[in-house]
């Protein structure tokens, strides 16, 4: 048996494994596992070096979900395939989602990498890189997040049959995690200091249909609300149609479910919903949008619209500025429509000039900004239980319950006259507001 010396002496002679991760935070969660995989093997595992060594194997986890995305995850790879060439990394291997879904034109374009991989070829990847996969590894990751939240897989792919989207060609068909294998993960992370669950899947309502015939998202909710230690569970990417209600009734029962739901409407008028394929009505969306609120009051509402989808005429774009002005969601992101190839939609003419794309998509947040703004008005002379994320120059940025990182607002408190540590909640008054930030004091 190798001494614990000779262990270490054996690590530091394999080539140092970075990797990089592009694109959601479903990429975050899996590069978190393939690192967790590799130190599990002993492997030496950064992410994101900013010292390259000459050995290093680089792995790229890329996007391939719309134009810009997929750009960047070109750049990324020549980048590193020249860095490779001029010497400056040993190898470089591509994974993910625009792996998944152009591997042969990436490898006839770009014949330096050493590999390619697919979303569900981890434990080919690792082979390549001479470690195993390692089963009882169950929930084993390496945190690229603050160590105090995570996003938290439930489940892969989507039976969706949204017109726009390429996510099923890259990611297959949903399956489902089992609970007893999410509530392990989940006990792990809280052992290791997360109090933050981020749930993320393509669709979360379609949990457990799969797998226990039913929706099941209450049921695990329930379950990962009983885990020791996890303060906030919060809700992204929740399918309009035939969304589970009793999942309100969740949010309604457990102080450590965030009134929060992130649900990406993409449209309001009916001629786009049914060309999109939505499976949902104007009418049914606002119904719902009304539902939701009047079942959870103070819930923070986040969606996401496209902008010059094929056939968008100026009336339908019109609707939906105006359906914007009156629903007044908390919290919006908006994107213009790209043409995806094997999409449904792929078969529509694109035919909504790219100026005019971007001008509506401006049009939709310059009004997103004025509800933003009047909403965090009301929040002035509040406190709120926020969580800390980081110090950055002179403040300590954290978020409220309704708050989500990465997209939604901060709240910043001078570190003058104020003390907080990164992943611990203080209670905050908030003293000023602008469109998308909050500035306030620590109530002593």
């Amino acid at each position: 048996m190798k001494t614990k010396q000779e262990k270490q002496a054996a690590v530091s002679r394999e080539p140092r494994v970075n990797v990089v991760t592009l694109g959601c935070s479903k990429n975050i969660h899996d590069s978190e596992v393939l690192m967790g995989q590799l130190r599990g093997n002993q492997r030496q595992v950064v992410h994101e070096a900013e010292r390259l060594r000459k050995d290093d194997i680089v792995v790229i986890n890329t996007c391939g979900f719309i134009d810009n995305a997929k750009q960047e995850s070109i750049d990324t790879i020549l980048q590193y395939s020249a860095l490779k060439e001029a010497g400056k990394v040993g190898k470089v291997i591509v994974t993910g989602c625009l792996s998944e879904r152009y591997k042969p034109e990436l490898s006839a374009e770009i014949p330096h990498v050493d590999a390619y991989f697919g979303t569900n070829d981890l434990q080919n990847l690792l082979g390549t890189i001479g470690a195993d996969y390692k089963h009882e590894l169950l929930g084993e990751r390496l945190l690229t997040t603050p160590s105090h939240f995570a996003y938290f897989k439930i489940a892969e792919g989507c039976n969706r049959p949204c017109s726009f989207c390429a996510i099923p060609l890259m990611r297959g068909k949903h399956v489902s995690k089992s609970m007893d294998d999410l509530v392990k993960e989940a006990r792990l992370l809280a052992k290791n200091g997360v109090k933050e669950l981020i749930l993320i899947a393509q669709d979360l309502t379609y949990y457990g249909l799969d797998i226990y015939g039913k929706r099941n998202l209450a049921d695990l909710l329930r379950r990962l609300s009983d885990v020791e230690g996890i303060e906030w569970i919060r809700l992204q990417y929740a399918y309009p149609s035939g969304f589970p209600m009793d999942i309100l009734d969740v949010m309604n029962e457990r102080d450590n479910i965030c009134n929060y739901l992130d649900m990406p409407l993409q449209h309001i008028s009916d001629p786009m919903l049914r060309s999109m394929r939505r499976g949902i009505t104007k009418q049914k969306t606002i119904d719902l949008v009304r539902a939701i609120r009047d079942r959870v009051p103070d819930i923070a509402l986040r969606t996401t619209l496209i902008c010059g989808y094929p056939g968008e005429t100026q009336a339908d774009f019109d609707e939906l500025l105006q359906w914007v002005t009156e629903t007044r969601f908390d919290r919006l992101g908006c994107f213009t429509y790209s043409h995806e190839e094997n999409t449904h939609a792929y078969e529509l003419a694109d035919d909504v000039p790219e100026e005019v794309k971007a001008d509506r998509v401006a049009q939709i947040m310059d009004v997103q900004q004025g509800i933003s703004y009047a909403i965090n008005q009301q929040k002035v002379g509040q406190v709120y239980p926020v969580l800390i994320d980081k110090v950055e120059g002179a403040y300590f940025v954290g978020r409220t319950a309704q708050d989500s990182p990465e997209v939604d607002n901060e709240v910043l408190i001078p570190t003058e006259d104020n003390y907080a540590a990164t992943g611990r909640f203080v209670d905050v008054r908030i003293e000023r507001a602008e469109d998308f930030d909050l500035y306030g004091s620590i109530v002593k």
